[in-house]
């Protein structure tokens, strides 16, 4: 048994947590996911906390996974995880030692069983050719979740990625917007090409602004709900759709209706490219995506009668701009 093991009181499991969250400070990728860390390791793993670091075997965690593991795979095995990083960080501090008794591969998946496969849904998307006239009567809403929603899906972005916009992040004179790295999905910064509306909407915000945030909430020093942009799609009565389906409707339309490349149409998105592709592809394409978002801002501008009979020259400009 290590030296430091043996001397002196053990720390306790739940110290060795509080330990780890501490220095992790700093990786995690926003406030929500800190949260979600610290939420699973006090509650779910609460019979743990008081158990000296050292004793903790398969047994202790297994009377832990084993209730939530029927009804909440997918929520005990992040548990079983953070539960393994906290075990393998005091091992790593010299206070236990011996096999990990939460390792999944070879141990705990021959006692809990192998994982169901997660079906997952998908966000339900308002088809593209509804866009516009959704646009219409969202540009006559009033509040600031019905622009914030507005800037969303001029942009393509994530709602997390818009609620949490600062003033610092958006630059009026080369009309684009800096999302940080630890706010994005990918931890990547990405730069958004701002169309002429998305400019104009946040001109008329910064005129009144009163806050770092873009979208301010009530409280001092936050911005607006998660639940801002949701309320707005419910009092305007669109059924089921959500706002991350925006983000769909923008891509069937980029295949649809447009010729840019589907790496632009990716990029715009901030999805990560894989494989060849990713070698191949050396910048931001910045000059083209601000295109793309312009000519989907100029669709999204269309009236809904005119949808149809519209599409088919603007549909000849967008490949022109597409092919340049």
């Amino acid at each position: 048994m290590p030296e430091r093991i043996a001397a002196g009181k053990p720390k306790t499991f739940g110290e060795v947590c509080d330990d780890l969250l501490a220095a992790k400070e700093t990786t995690f990728r926003n406030e929500k996911h800190k949260a979600q860390w610290r939420m699973t390791l006090e509650v779910y793993a609460k019979p743990l906390r008081k158990i000296p670091v050292t004793d903790v075997s398969t047994d202790d965690v297994v009377r832990v996974l084993r209730p939530l593991w029927q009804d909440k795979q997918e929520t005990a095995s992040r548990l079983r995880g953070r539960i393994e990083k906290v075990l393998d960080y005091a091992k790593a501090l010299k206070l236990r030692d011996g096999e990990n008794p939460a390792r999944w591969k070879g141990h705990l998946d021959h006692i809990l069983g192998e994982r169901r496969k997660l079906k997952r849904g998908h966000h339900a998307a308002m088809p593209y050719v509804d866009v516009p006239a959704f646009m219409v009567r969202l540009s006559e809403a009033d509040g600031l979740g019905a622009r914030a929603l507005e800037l969303c899906i001029l942009t393509a972005t994530r709602s997390g990625e818009v609620l949490n916009a600062r003033w610092s992040e958006i630059d009026f004179d080369a009309a684009t917007w800096t999302v940080p790295a630890e706010r994005m999905k990918a931890g990547k910064e990405h730069v958004v090409p701002l169309s002429a509306r998305a400019l104009a909407i946040l001109k008329a915000l910064h005129e009144k602004r009163l806050s770092d945030f873009v979208f301010p909430g009530q409280a001092p020093r936050k911005p607006i709900s998660g639940m801002a942009m949701a309320m707005t799609m419910r009092r305007l009565e669109v059924g089921s759709f959500t706002v991350h389906g925006f983000r769909s409707a923008f891509r069937d339309w980029c295949g649809d209706q447009t010729s840019f490349p589907r790496d632009v149409a990716e990029a715009a998105l901030a999805h990560v490219i894989q494989g060849v592709e990713a070698a191949y592809r050396r910048g931001s394409a910045l000059a083209k995506r601000r295109k793309l978002l312009e000519a989907w801002a100029s669709y999204c501008s269309t009236t809904n009668g005119g949808n149809v009979l519209t599409m088919n020259r603007r549909k000849s400009e967008i490949d022109r701009d597409a092919a340049h």
